[in-house]
C-alpha cells in the first residue's frame, strides 16, 4: 500500500471510530457525543449554566438550548432557577442523567485525552502539527469544531 492509500486508510479509520463510538453510546443511553458531553459537564459541578456550558464547548448559545431541551425531555437534567439570581437559570442533573454517565461507554474523547497526555511534549507537538496539516488539505482548518469527537448530530458554532 502506497502511502497516500495508508493516510487515505487512517482517515478513514479515524471516521469509523467516532462513527462507531456515537452508535454506541446511542445504543447504550440514548445520547449522541454532544448531548452526552453537556451532560458530563453538568455533572462535574452538579449544576451550572448554559452559558458555562457553551463556553466550556466553545459553540453557541442556542446550540446549547437545544442541546439541554433534548436532555430535559430525556429527564437527564433539569431547569432550575438560580436561588441567588432569579434571572439565572441553572441546569442540574437528574439521577437519570447521572445513571446514563454511569452506563455509558468509555467517551472516545476521554480515550484520546488519556493517551494524548501520556505522550512526550515533542510528540503532543508533531502530532498536532500533522492533524492541523491535514485540516489545512481538507481545507478545514477555518471551520468552528467544538472539541467532541462525533460525527453524527451537527453543531452550531459561536
Amino acid at each position: 500500500m502506497d502511502r497516500i492509500d495508508a493516510s487515505l486508510v487512517a482517515l478513514r479509520r479515524i471516521l469509523r471510530a467516532t462513527d462507531l463510538f456515537g452508535r454506541e453510546l446511542a445504543q447504550s443511553v440514548g445520547l449522541t457525543a454532544a448531548q452526552f458531553r453537556v451532560l458530563q459537564i453538568v455533572a462535574e459541578t452538579g449544576q451550572c449554566t448554559a452559558t458555562a456550558i457553551s463556553q466550556r464547548m466553545r459553540i453557541s448559545q442556542a446550540t446549547v438550548t437545544s442541546l439541554v431541551d433534548k436532555l430535559v425531555r430525556q429527564d437527564m437534567v433539569q431547569r432550575v432557577k438560580s436561588q441567588t439570581d432569579r434571572r439565572q437559570t441553572n441546569i442540574v442533573i437528574t439521577e437519570k442523567g447521572k445513571q446514563a454517565i454511569a452506563q455509558a461507554p468509555d467517551p472516545l474523547q476521554q480515550r484520546f485525552v488519556r493517551k494524548f497526555d501520556a505522550l512526550e511534549d515533542w510528540e503532543q507537538a508533531a502530532l498536532i502539527a500533522a492533524l492541523e496539516r491535514v485540516a489545512a488539505m481538507l481545507d478545514a482548518e477555518d471551520i468552528d469544531a467544538a472539541p467532541v469527537l462525533d460525527t453524527g448530530e451537527s453543531l452550531t458554532l459561536s
